[in-house]
């Protein structure tokens, strides 16, 4: 069975397998702080409606607190260990929206239903909640388990462990830009994407993290880091990985691997 991959913009993906519906880092702000979304229309009340939410690391465009109230009563929300420690707003959300969470770190497994898992892995990215705080939660990238491998980096560079910690896939989810006109280490560009991607070697692979927010009065700003990330990173997998499948959705397409 393929799986179903949508966009939504910047880390937010949702992944249905096997019936069982998997949101990453949701964010569906029309602002935050001083970036507004440029591309891409704020998705859709159900865009909210999962099984399980993964939450990669502490960063307010990967955990947005407002996102997740948007989250239906029970929602299984997995994330960092120490992360409602770090961030106190999310452990009294959880508590009034009745979420469930689940802290993990890299290597442990979490059950969803119907045969569904999710595994922890590593991630080389500083997670803490910024502007402020102590490095209390790790970074990570989530694989879901079940009719395929989807391996969901959240925000990482490339790391040498890379692909043996992650294991064998079937698709890939990787960052290859950011909300800004520069990006500092931690990150994957297009080129650093399709060198990993080649590491990885799945079937298909999917651009995100990219091409949704940008700095309010920065438009002229190296336009290029914001519209480009994507079709650059298909070029670059064309050249490291022939053999992947690499797909480009827009803002809140569909489509199905492998």
């Amino acid at each position: 069975m393929p799986v179903e991959i949508t966009w939504w913009g910047h880390a937010t993906c949702a992944v249905r397998d096997s019936g069982v519906r998997v949101l990453t880092d949701p964010l569906f702000a029309r602002r935050l702080a001083h970036l507004r979304r440029r591309r891409g229309a704020v998705p859709p009340p159900e865009a909210a409606e999962a099984d399980v939410v993964l939450v990669s690391h502490l960063h307010a465009d990967h955990l947005h607190l407002p996102s997740l109230a948007l989250l239906a009563p029970g929602t299984r929300l997995v994330v960092p260990r120490g992360a409602p420690r770090a961030v106190p707003g999310l452990a009294r959300l959880a508590g009034v929206r009745g979420l469930v969470v689940t802290e993990v770190v890299p290597g442990e497994e979490v059950g969803v239903r119907g045969g569904v898992r999710v595994r922890a892995v590593s991630a080389r990215h500083d997670g803490r909640r910024l502007p402020f705080g102590p490095q209390r939660a790790p970074a990570l990238g989530y694989v879901v388990q079940g009719s395929a491998r989807t391996y969901f980096a959240g925000d990482t560079g490339l790391f040498d462990s890379m692909a043996e910690e992650v294991g064998p896939v079937d698709v890939a989810l990787l960052p290859v830009g950011g909300w800004g006109p520069y990006l500092g280490p931690g990150h994957l560009d297009a080129e650093r994407a399709a060198r990993a991607l080649a590491e990885l070697a799945p079937a298909a692979a999917v651009p995100v993290h990219y091409g949704t927010y940008w700095p309010i009065g920065m438009d002229a700003v190296r336009p290029h880091e914001f519209h480009a990330p994507g079709g650059e990173f298909a070029r670059r997998a064309g050249q490291l990985a022939p053999e992947v499948a690499v797909r480009v959705p827009g803002h809140g397409e569909r489509v199905l691997l492998p």
